[in-house]
């Protein structure tokens, strides 16, 4: 039997950059290759931007410059510049910076002084120069290590701020920045500051009026009453009610941090709200009707803020500041002085409100029968047929590094559906099989969701008939032929998602699987092709005596070769929504009586009908 050996020379220490570059969850979260946008990409550029924000905050420079081509980040800032003789330190120097001095940052973005360090350690090129009091001081960086240290010069420019790096390819992968993740942002960082202007690739970005304004863009219903705005010195809320949506939108931040995954202020919101409005109409209505079809906002600044992990994207804290009020009390003496108080001078929104909130109580008696029958009938499915091959755990029992693999892989077909069971991974990917096509559900009410067996199990599959807070996969992954029929049922999950959740698709939680459309081989080489392009490179590479081997269906590839595409280089395209795009219009040109519109679109994003064109001439 061997024994490991235990001595001094087991013991090592390593220096700040090959730490962060060894463990870089513990610091950015998950790496990815900017398909979501939590990937470790859009972290390391936010760190950076958050620096100049906190200078905006301070109220130094009005503007910040953002450019990203060909995966080079760089950010202009007009605040104070770094002190010219810690430039390096404040790069290349953990827990170094301005922000420990709570007098001059007091509720900073960030308080740790990991962010640009990281941004540096995980770059292949990374350069900072500071200009201040007519001088300036550029250093460059090659993953961590300086590799020119120019002296101090005289500079005339404008004081300010300017880095640029690029990521890593070693570490991250083949990568993309993808434009609307950085333009939602850039909007919310615009939100958040009102009177700051963002130029990102040359395009502006501004808000006068904040919260309401981001309500206004981002809400895409129509709206039941104008959105009421509220504010104090450390909390903003916008909050409207719409028509025809049955889910709950919020957008939560703390210190200017976007909190996608809510957190403690979010949840006293939710608390509070209900409380305030059952005082004001003296009725104890049901929280569920209340808040039914709420669009709402809010931002709050905390002293000192705990978050859940170091990306910052759930609030842990519960208190204001250190041994001060509650987060939970202040929100609620908020509410109950502010909203009360515009309520009870604007009575034609109260009135609408009410009435509101008793459609809503209407609607759920209604649909009490209906809802427990199908609950009952999903418990009996999910015990007896195999629609769903779970995975043994689910989002929110992973760690926080591997929540990003968690994944349902929704298919067509039984040799589909096999071929993934076979080759998955047990632990985190499960795989829902449909059954032919799913209706559409176009301007159909939620009642179906019920009555259908296939969206009732689906439902039942994701845990979503209460919202997406208890979402069982952080990934949801339409896997269809690429043919008409594939494209068509695509559009229907999607018409589903967008008509009765939308906030699954509205916080990245839908993509679509890329599978090979060819496969070309040598007996030394196989290559996999995803376009024709591809495959031309691959004959050109394995010679024209290769074998080329067309896949039609997803059902065609074997799970030995399946393993290779739903692994970690799994191939997804996420389903954004534009900045301008409206759910409801959406629906109407791709799901409602425009047929020949609908038609082209299939066949113009259809790669299997592209090839064949291309091959027939």
């Amino acid at each position: 039997m061997v024994t490991q050996q235990y001595n001094e020379d087991s013991i090592k220490s390593l220096d700040w950059k090959e730490h962060i570059r060894l463990r870089p969850g513990m610091y950015i979260g998950k790496m990815g290759n900017g398909s979501s946008p939590d990937d470790g990409i859009y972290i390391l550029l936010k760190e950076v931007i958050d620096n100049s924000i906190d200078e905006y905050v301070m109220g130094n420079g009005k503007t910040i410059e953002v450019n990203v081509k060909n995966n080079k980040i760089s950010v202009r800032d007009y605040g104070r510049g770094i002190p010219l003789g810690k430039v390096i330190d404040c790069v290349s120097k953990i827990n170094t910076g301005a922000k420990y001095d709570s007098k001059v940052f007091k509720k900073s973005v960030g308080l740790n002084g990991v962010g640009t360090k990281a941004a540096n350690a995980l770059s292949s090129f990374f350069k900072i120069q500071s200009i201040r009091e007519g001088k300036s001081k550029l250093v460059e960086f090659e993953r961590g290590a300086i590799i020119n240290d120019e002296p101090i010069i005289e500079n005339s420019s404008r004081r300010g701020t300017k880095v640029s790096f690029i990521p890593d390819q070693e570490l991250f992968g083949k990568y993309r920045f993808i434009d609307e993740y950085v333009e939602k942002m850039m909007w919310n960082y615009c939100y958040l500051n009102p009177g700051l202007t963002i130029l990102f690739n040359g395009n502006k970005y501004y808000s006068e009026n904040g919260l309401l304004d981001l309500l206004e863009k981002r809400t895409d219903s129509e709206i039941l009453y104008p959105i009421i705005h509220l504010k104090s010195e450390d909390i903003e809320v916008a909050i409207t009610h719409c028509k025809n949506q049955y889910s709950e939108q919020y957008y939560s931040f703390v210190n200017g941090q976007h909190t996608v995954q809510g957190g403690t202020h979010q949840g006293a919101f939710r608390q509070s709200l209900v409380k305030t409005i059952r005082e004001y109409y003296g009725k104890n209505y049901d929280a569920s009707d209340i808040r039914q079809a709420i669009n709402a906002a809010i931002s709050i600044k905390v002293i000192e803020p705990v978050f859940e992990s170091q990306t910052k994207t759930k609030l842990g804290s519960t208190e204001m500041d250190p041994g001060g009020v509650t987060i939970l009390t202040f929100i609620q003496d908020f509410l109950k002085r502010n909203l009360d108080n515009f309520l009870h001078k604007n009575l034609d929104i109260a009135e609408i409100i009410e009435r509101k909130i008793k459609t809503a109580e209407h609607e759920r008696k209604a649909m009490a029968g209906v809802k427990k029958l199908a609950r009952e009938r999903a418990k009996k499915a999910s015990l007896h047929n195999k629609k769903l091959r779970d995975c043994r755990i689910h989002y929110n029992d992973l760690n926080k590094e591997e929540r990003s693999n968690s994944t349902l892989f929704i298919t067509e077909g039984d040799s589909a559906s096999g071929s993934i069971t076979k080759t998955r991974d047990i632990r985190t990917q499960a795989v829902f099989s449909l059954r032919g096509k799913p209706l559409n559900s176009f301007e159909l009410t939620k009642k179906i969701v019920y009555e259908n067996e296939e969206f009732n199990l689906l439902q039942a599959a994701l845990n979503i008939e209460e919202g997406i807070d208890n979402l069982r996969y952080n990934k949801v992954v339409i896997a269809t032929d690429a043919d008409v029929d594939g494209m068509h049922i695509r559009m229907l999950l999607l018409t589903f998602f967008l008509q009765f959740f939308p906030e699954i698709v509205k916080e990245g939680h839908i993509y679509i699987l890329e599978t090979p459309l060819y496969r070309v081989r040598s007996k030394k080489e196989t290559i996999y092709c995803y376009s024709e392009d591809e495959r031309k490179n691959a004959i050109s590479k394995l010679g024209k005596t290769a074998e080329v081997t067309r896949f039609k269906g997803l059902g065609e590839i074997s799970p030995n070769e399946f393993k290779n595409f739903i692994g970690k280089d799994m191939r997804l395209e996420p389903v954004i929504l534009s900045s301008q795009d409206k759910i409801s219009d959406v629906l109407q040109y791709y799901m409602g009586k425009n047929t020949k519109e609908r038609q082209d679109f299939i066949i113009n994003n259809l790669r299997v009908e592209q090839d064949l064109i291309e091959e027939m001439f």
